[in-house]
């Protein structure tokens, strides 16, 4: 199904997998597509490359069809201008002829020959699947969409095509009312005395503890001996992390049968006694190159037991302490265990055995590309929503505990394309992280990781961001926060400043009551400790409350959280 978000002239579709008999109306009114319901005949649209195109009418419902198709890029297109400093969102319906399950990209070809995948979707016969995407150019210009499939026996039918554009402060404006909407809480403290009534001037000092939005860093083995990399990562900073490499299988059981887990044991106690949250990385890796060497050469019996007795000793052993387990890393570009074990369920049986060893803990499936490429069909949300799919049918799997993993490397973000894959993906209603967030190095590393930042911290499906940088004194993997005396980059500048922004780091928020003794403000949901001052206050003891911030249900119609604070005397 689908839902609705509307904000101040947005309005997305979060994140349709229904197929309809009917597609809806275009978002937007179809923004700055000519003809997006088609109901004008082939108006603003012609063909690309040499298909045929015509415009046909079923159940009342007007749409456009390229047949006829010997290439890929074989389709129906429309001619536009798009300008450099703009988001444009895209959506269309899409329907093939004579086939189900039919890749569907749309693109748009710009200037000197350039090729912009915007969206995808797997689409069917006899129903309307809805493609969410969209993008940015490099330049402004004129641009063509045109859609392809490398199913070229298949006839592509569109109707209801939206391309809407938002400037940057538009696109930014959402992103703080959405932050505002979805993270934060309002909250009303009343300060009375004794007797019920109010006391003015009283100073109400609130004190944030324990956020409950988990951001956080990866670490690795050298926090362990190094002080000045743990007084930089815990110096008011995360409340989670993630080991780089200290819980993998090459790490634990480097020799077959002889499991160590002592560093990993070690890395937990330091981050448990540091209040630090811990998400479990990885059990398997489906890419053969990441395999423990004595691995690759055992028979698919011998691989299976190994596998059995791998999952069991990582989740068995950290069973109760970890807040997640990436069972199963990066398989929708890999099949190692697949091809081994030749069982093409090998993955979603992994989850089988890991939801019961450990019922009560999150197991996530763990990918990149799904929202940093819209030009890697292997990774793209449809295809994450099909492997979901896979495991939550596997017989056993249907009430375990699962969530979405995305690793988010990237060169540099297409928020558009960002925002529209995490809808769909948010309309499982899983929950969402964002596991492995870096950047590649440019003069434009720290810009685009304040972008990505904002952009997912604002949606509401993430429910957590772990950035993957952890420190090396000969370099990080792809991107440092720090330089090797653990003084800022401009990439932990970033981060610092967005958290004291998002007021993830433990602010302190002080206000005065007024003449009906009242206070409000706005607070990051979490825990805090309210301080009050006052002349009739004479009791210090007494001068402390606790206050928990929490996302208001919608079916309490509640604007606010309250607190009535009586004062002795």
């Amino acid at each position: 199904m689908e839902e609705r978000i509307i904000c101040k002239g947005f309005s997305f579709v979060s994140g349709s997998s229904a197929c309809l008999n009917k597609p809806h109306k275009a978002q937007y009114g179809g923004g700055i597509i000519t003809n997006p319901e088609l109901d004008n005949g082939l108006n603003g649209w012609s063909r690309f490359g040499y298909a045929k195109i015509q415009h046909r009418e079923s159940r009342g419902n007007k749409f456009v069809v390229a047949h006829g198709r010997n290439q890929n890029y074989d389709s129906v297109s429309q001619k536009l201008y798009l300008r450099k400093n703009n988001v444009y969102t895209f959506s269309a319906w899409i329907q093939v002829r004579k086939g189900n399950h039919v890749p569907v990209t749309a693109t748009f070809k710009t200037g000197h020959n350039r090729f912009k995948q915007a969206g995808f979707v797997v689409a069917k016969s006899h129903c309307w699947s809805f493609l969410k995407g969209g993008l940015t150019v490099d330049a402004s210009g004129p641009a063509e969409l045109y859609f392809e499939s490398n199913n070229t026996s298949v006839d592509i039918w569109v109707d209801s095509i939206s391309l809407q554009p938002f400037t940057q402060k538009q696109w930014r404006s959402h992103q703080y009312q959405t932050i505002e909407k979805v993270r934060k809480t309002n909250v009303r403290i009343r300060v009375v005395d004794i007797r019920g009534n109010p006391l003015s001037n009283a100073t109400i000092s609130i004190e944030q503890k324990n956020p409950s939005f988990p951001f956080g860093c990866a670490i690795n083995k050298n926090i362990l001996t190094n002080t000045g990399y743990q007084n930089w990562f815990t110096s008011r900073r995360f409340t989670v992390t993630t080991f780089e490499d200290e819980m993998k299988w090459y790490s634990t059981e480097a020799t077959q049968g002889h499991e160590d887990y002592s560093v990993a044991d070690d890395m937990l106690r330091f981050a448990k006694g540091h209040k630090l949250s811990v998400r479990g990385h990885n059990v398997f890796w489906d890419d053969p190159q990441y395999q423990p060497w004595w691995v690759k050469s055992l028979s698919a019996h011998d691989l299976s037991s190994a596998a059995a007795k791998r999952l069991n000793s990582a989740v068995g052993r950290y069973k109760g302490q970890l807040i997640a387990w990436d069972v199963v890393n990066e398989n929708l570009h890999h099949k190692f265990f697949e091809s081994q074990l030749s069982n093409s369920n090998a993955s979603a049986m992994f989850y089988n055995w890991a939801f019961g060893a450990d019922s009560s803990t999150t197991m996530f499936l763990n990918e990149y590309n799904t929202i940093e490429s819209p030009g890697d069909w292997l990774a793209t949300p449809a295809q994450y929503l099909n492997m979901l799919k896979e495991i939550q049918s596997f017989p056993g799997n249907a009430g375990g505990k699962l969530g979405i993993g995305l690793e988010s490397h990237f060169s540099s973000p297409n928020l558009a394309y960002v925002r529209s894959s995490l809808d769909i993906l948010a309309a499982t209603g899983l929950p969402i992280w964002i596991t492995e967030l870096d950047v590649q190095k440019s003069p434009n590393q720290a810009k685009y990781l304040e972008e990505i930042l904002r952009e997912v911290y604002s949606h509401p499906g993430i429910k957590g961001i772990v950035i993957w940088a952890a420190w090396k004194p000969q370099g990080c993997w792809q991107m440092c926060l720090t330089d090797n005396n653990f003084k800022n980059l401009p990439t932990g500048d970033v981060v610092d400043r967005l958290m004291a922004e998002w007021g993830l780091r433990n602010d302190v928020v002080i206000g005065k009551s007024n003449a009906y003794g009242f206070y409000g403000t706005s607070l990051l949901h979490g825990d805090y400790q309210v301080r009050i001052a006052h002349p009739q206050l004479k009791n210090s003891s007494m001068s402390t409350w606790s206050l928990s911030v929490a996302p208001l249900a919608l079916a309490t119609r509640k604007r606010s959280t309250s607190l009535l604070i009586q004062i002795p005397a």
